[in-house]
């Protein structure tokens, strides 16, 4: 295929059994390190709260660590979860590291939580699996969570109802701190310093054609849409965003998309390393959150048994494991049949070392260039 995306890093220091969460922040940075080596466009941090097995809890802190052991690769969330934080509080975070390091900082932005107006999906959730122009999109599993363990974890953050319903006003007000141009309900301007005026790009991130994509394509920011966690979706949200694209911070849409890989050098050492996947996914989706990454001698192998099928085998399906010329294929098609301007990789494996190597394997076959990230075309004049 000509003309591949760029690819991207989506990091969420896991850490594995055996070794400890300082570890896995360790690694995280290492892995930072590594991608710019390899040319790859973007590091970014996903926000975990309360998951034993995953270290990526204040990705505004980490990036400050990774920043100062990096130079040149662009760093930044996928995505900052509003709900968490006021506005005020993610532009500052932001801005510290966009000072210190400019022109590097890409703030993803992610709505989380619950709404006052409960309303029907904007598209209905798929039943069946479909393949479409050969890109598998699985059935939408529903998956249990643990109540007591939500609320708690929603005490914890302070997290009220209804506070999705605030999701529009907090993306504008982030965007009004960082221009300079807030002004408070009580008529005071107010100064987020050191953040306004920094270089920051602001992206939004979705999973559905709902109002993340909606609202980035209405601003003109660009947009991340999540295949690797919600793939039966990933098309209509693409077509949602674009759809709903009106020229803004940028004059045309641009558009990641997510996808979990894992590149070996045969696809029997891509199957075998890659075992604890499973267990770690239902960790996921049964509310314990994400456990430490089992040992693939200890982990389960191919055949599942069916009742963990029924919960995983959609991430299962959508992971693109193997060699690097099967994943270069798979990756070929999610990049055509979206129309993804970027693609956004994650890799989770027992060991730190496979990781790398996964990535490796896959900018050598991918043939990404080590030339110095560029910031996006199209972009308007501030």
């Amino acid at each position: 295929m000509t003309n591949r995306a760029p690819l991207s890093i989506l990091e969420l220091s896991p850490f594995s059994e055996g070794s400890t969460a300082a570890q896995g922040l360790r690694d995280t940075i290492a892995l930072a390190q590594a991608a710019e080596r390899l040319g790859y466009r973007r590091f970014w941090l996903a926000e975990h709260h309360l998951n034993p097995g995953v270290a990526g809890a204040a990705p505004h802190v980490l990036l400050a660590a990774i920043a100062a052991a990096t130079e040149r690769i662009r760093i930044g969330t996928a995505a900052t979860i509003i709900g968490n934080y006021a506005a005020l509080q993610v532009v500052e975070a932001a801005g510290v590291v966009a000072a210190l390091h400019p022109g590097r900082f890409d703030l993803g932005i992610g709505r989380s939580g619950s709404t006052s107006r409960p309303s029907s999906p904007a598209v209905p959730a798929p039943a069946e699996a479909r393949v479409v122009d050969g890109l598998l999109l699985p059935a939408a599993k529903p998956f249990a969570f643990d109540s007591a363990r939500f609320a708690a974890q929603a005490r914890l953050l302070r997290r009220t109802a209804g506070d999705a319903d605030r999701f529009e006003q907090d993306v504008h007000d982030i965007l009004a701190l960082i221009a300079g141009t807030y002004v408070a309900p009580e008529g005071v301007p107010i100064h987020a310093t050191p953040a306004e005026g920094q270089d920051i790009q602001v992206w939004l991130h979705g999973s559905t054609a709902g109002i993340s994509a909606e609202l980035a394509g209405r601003l003109g920011l660009p947009f991340g849409a999540n295949f690797h966690v919600a793939g039966s979706f990933v098309l209509d949200a693409v077509e949602a965003y674009r759809r709903a694209f009106r020229p803004g911070a940028l004059a045309e849409p641009h558009v990641i998309v997510s996808a979990d890989v894992l590149v070996a050098d045969t696809s029997a050492d891509a199957e075998r390393i890659g075992r604890g996947y499973a267990e770690w996914v239902h960790s996921i989706r049964a509310g314990q959150g994400a456990i430490a990454y089992p040992h693939p001698d200890d982990a389960l192998a191919a055949p599942y048994p069916a009742d963990l099928l029924e919960v995983v085998g959609d991430r299962l399906d959508t992971r693109f494991a193997g060699d690097a010329e099967t994943v270069v294929e798979r990756l070929d098609t999610l990049q055509r049949v979206t129309g993804a301007d970027e693609l956004l990789l994650t890799t989770i494996t027992h060991d730190p070392a496979d990781r790398t190597r996964s990535f490796a394997l896959l900018a050598d076959a991918w043939g990404v260039s080590s030339d110095a990230p560029r910031p996006l075309e199209g972009a308007l004049a501030s």
